[in-house]
């Protein structure tokens, strides 16, 4: 690519003040107040790709928020890649542990980020690796290089599952009909070492309450007598795990794939330091499924975890409570093979089976997706693999990973076509935590990488076509 380095340093502050516009607006999608911060997101982000020179640019209306479309479409036989991201972010809280306001976005420097760091809720996941995309496009629109169609589909519900994305895909098929899907919303080993995310795991994610008597009771009075629904909800989720860190749900590992000799052999290859681990964690030691490393507890294993648990009294002093009731959000992320409707059921059905008596529980699933892995021989690995072997002069390692995505294999299912995971993020990068934050260095070199792999996917696909 001619001139990219030379372009991205010649608008580099425009390019972070812009994204500081986004950031500044708290879109967030699990609370319905912000829904106006929402619709106010997506007409910014219209206006931006209006802006860089893309044609047929609309705020397509769902069964909640809306998303993007926006197309450069530049000859019809050449390849087209859709682009997917999204601009809602999580809740900022607890807000008290953030060093800055998370919706003040401010540039520090750290000791991973020398250069700095862009600060704010939504700094990485996702607005910030999304703008990514939005520049990579205006600087090939403008120096006239762009060798491909491109598409956009930016949505403003995946941090709480996509809820209204497998409808309307399912409507507007055609209209995003693509070769090749380029996604950047996970990351990469480190700056030095550049990794492809070639898998995700799938997700359960399930709420539990637990309710005992009618109302709140008098601990003095009643304390002894009647089941307490925080003791109970707490013995009930003790039991989801056995002596060896294992799910202990019947059937859970069932149809689990399990990896060959070979392909743990492969994932053992990416550099790795358990004392760093640990130390950068602020832990005296690891803790996971007996036989694994942290590598495979962390990608390609399945696992179970409380996200959050409440009930009871919690403000300030004492007060001597006995709760009618107690809550638990749980995820549970899959692995191949695992379905989340089957998960969910099971997780239900033992679930139900801990509670005794003296308690009534409802389990409430929330929103679930299928594991995905990318073929290492798809056109849209290889271009990512030199691309970024360009970039950054050194040979990308194909690394699985352990977040989820859910509507991704939903995407092989409605368009049969490969999804590419291009995340220049960092593990230490505190996404969903206070003080999220993304490397200038990460987020110039997206920007610069991204037009290489719109080349190699093109220079690829044509030569396959002419071959076939």
């Amino acid at each position: 690519m001619k001139n990219i380095q030379q372009y991205i340093q010649d608008h580099k502050l425009r390019f972070v003040n812009e994204l500081f516009d986004l950031l500044k607006t708290p879109s967030i999608s699990a609370d319905p107040m912000y829904k106006p911060q929402i619709l106010k997101t997506a007409n910014s982000i219209v206006q931006l790709l209006k802006d860089v020179g893309c044609k047929n640019v609309q705020s397509m209306s769902t069964q909640g928020n809306p998303v993007i479309y926006a197309d450069k479409i530049i000859d019809p036989n050449l390849p087209t890649i859709l682009v997917y991201g999204h601009y809602d972010v999580q809740p900022a809280d607890p807000v008290d542990l953030w060093d800055t306001p998370p919706f003040e976005p401010i540039v520090k420097k750290t000791e991973i980020h020398p250069e700095g760091a862009i600060f704010a809720r939504g700094a990485c996941d996702d607005k910030g690796q999304m703008f990514m995309h939005i520049k990579a496009l205006e600087f090939l629109i403008a120096t006239n290089q762009l060798p491909c169609n491109v598409k956009f589909m930016i949505e403003g519900e995946e941090e709480i599952g996509s809820p209204s994305l497998a409808n309307f895909i399912k409507k507007h098929t055609e209209l995003f009909k693509n070769d090749v899907i380029l996604i950047s919303d996970t990351g990469m080993i480190s700056n030095k070492q550049p990794s492809i995310t070639t898998g995700l795991r799938g997700l359960s994610y399930v709420e539990v309450e637990v309710t005992g008597p009618n109302r709140d009771l008098h601990s003095g009075f009643f304390g002894g007598a009647v089941a307490n629904p925080i003791n109970i909800l707490s013995q009930m989720i003790a039991k989801l795990h056995n002596k060896n860190n294992q799910v202990a749900i019947p059937g859970f590992y069932e149809d689990v794939y399990e990896l060959s000799k070979d392909e743990r052999i492969e994932i053992a290859k990416a550099p790795f330091d358990q004392k760093e681990y640990n130390k950068a964690l602020n832990i005296n030691k690891e803790h996971g499924e007996l036989g694994y490393s942290t590598i495979e507890r962390s990608s390609v294993r399945p696992t179970l975890d409380v996200n959050g648990i409440w009930g009871g009294y919690i403000g300030e002093g004492a007060k001597t409570v006995l709760p009618s009731k107690a809550f638990a959000k749980i995820s549970m992320r899959l692995v191949a093979g695992q379905d989340p409707n089957t998960i969910t059921q099971l997780f239900t059905d033992y679930f139900l089976s801990l509670a005794p008596t003296s308690v009534h529980v409802k389990v409430k699933p929330h929103h679930g997706g299928k594991a995905y892995r990318t073929p290492l021989n798809s056109l849209g690995y290889k271009a990512a693999h030199k691309a970024y072997s360009e970039t950054f002069d050194k040979q990308p390692i194909p690394q699985p990973s352990g977040g989820s995505i859910p509507i991704v294999s939903l995407f092989k299912d409605v368009f049969n076509s490969h999804t590419i995971l291009m995340g220049f993020g960092l593990n230490s990068d505190a996404i969903h935590s206070p003080n999220e934050h993304f490397g200038l260095f990460n987020f110039y070199k997206g920007i610069e990488t991204i037009p290489y792999f719109y080349k190699h996917f093109t220079d690829l696909y044509l030569e396959n076509e002419k071959n076939t």
